[in-house]
């Protein structure tokens, strides 16, 4: 019996702690700091209606737009995106000094040039300023967030060269400089990243000259060149110990020879079509799991090879090519 007063006295003890004392979980509130700077980018936006509820009668940590760190209170993530904003990126961003993730994205109506100021986010890893009307250049100042992970500055209006020194990015995995006005050759020094790079997206610009052949030294997953204005041989690319897997060098003024290319069991996405390439396709397509294949306008000739699913490609993957045939285009002769 008293064993039994005993165990309910603990239990009542421990009940009366757990209502009492503070959760060792519960998330600190947002730093006053960053609030007050929080604020100043609201008002630079024009207060607009997508930050309504960015009040002073809540929480900032809880606010729509923005993660914190339940340990610190302090802003972590900014993600603004798909809002009827306008204006221009408040340089108030670059006074979070924890923010870990800056996203604009989708704001059509955001405009002018990517603010100095984010180079004061030394803990950044992901920057995507995307689908936006952002001009001006792509700034060399990027390179001094050496914590960036994913640089995504697609779909905007960005114009001039592609800075070398964002190869000096020691953590970068993933660059899109796609859909902009972009002029000038690939640098270089890309093949000088790390060897953790493995996408890299570069469509629909209007760059020229020859692919830097410092880049076969990297080991791709996903490269995108396609229209652009781009020469070169693109066989280092390729090769048995590569582990790519989406290519597209579509619409350029590529010119080498595909019969001699080594092609990697990962690769399952292959767009070569609108190019000077010639030669004829090598047998080990017929090894490969492809989901996408479209060789069609170039200067290709021989056989296609049967087997695995490149019959299940219709005739459009293949022609206008000079002399390519068999199942799906006509028998060979």
């Amino acid at each position: 019996m008293n064993n039994s007063i005993f165990i309910i006295s603990i239990i009542s003890l421990l009940v009366f702690l757990s209502l009492t004392t503070p959760s060792l979980s519960a998330s600190k509130p947002c730093n006053k700091d960053d609030e007050k700077v929080l604020f100043q980018i609201k008002k630079s936006l024009g207060n607009p209606y997508h930050l309504a509820s960015w009040q002073t009668t809540l929480d900032c940590c809880k606010w729509y737009c923005l993660k914190c760190n339940k340990t610190t209170g302090r802003v972590v993530e900014l993600t603004i995106f798909s809002g009827n904003i306008s204006g221009q990126i408040p340089p108030e961003v670059g006074n979070l000094p924890y923010l870990q993730y800056l996203e604009f994205r989708k704001l059509t109506n955001l405009t002018g040039q990517i603010p100095s100021s984010i180079t004061k986010l030394t803990h950044l890893t992901m920057l995507r300023l995307s689908w936006t009307n952002l001009s001006g250049p792509v700034p060399s100042f990027i390179s001094q967030l050496k914590n960036l992970n994913v640089l995504d500055l697609s779909f905007n209006d960005l114009t001039g060269t592609i800075p070398p020194e964002l190869a000096t990015l020691p953590d970068l995995t993933e660059m899109d400089l796609s859909r902009n006005k972009l002029t000038g050759v690939i640098p270089e020094s890309f093949g000088k990243f790390s060897k953790n790079f493995q996408s890299l997206h570069l469509s629909h610009n209007q760059l020229t000259g020859t692919v830097p052949k410092s880049l076969g030294y990297l080991n791709f997953t996903v490269i995108d060149f396609s229209r652009n204005q781009l020469t070169g041989d693109l066989s280092m690319f390729f090769g048995p110990n590569k582990t790519i897997q989406i290519a597209d060098f579509s619409r350029n003024n590529f010119q080498f020879n595909l019969s001699d290319v080594k092609l990697p069991a990962s690769l399952t996405s292959l767009d070569l079509n609108h190019n000077s390439i010639f030669g004829g396709l090598p047998a080990e397509l017929t090894g490969l799991s492809l989901q996408y294949l479209n060789v069609s306008y170039n200067r290709l000739c021989g056989a296609i090879p049967q087997g695995r699913n490149l019959q299940d490609f219709d005739n459009t993957s293949y022609f206008h090519n000079r002399c390519l045939c068999g199942s799906p285009l006509a028998a060979c002769t």
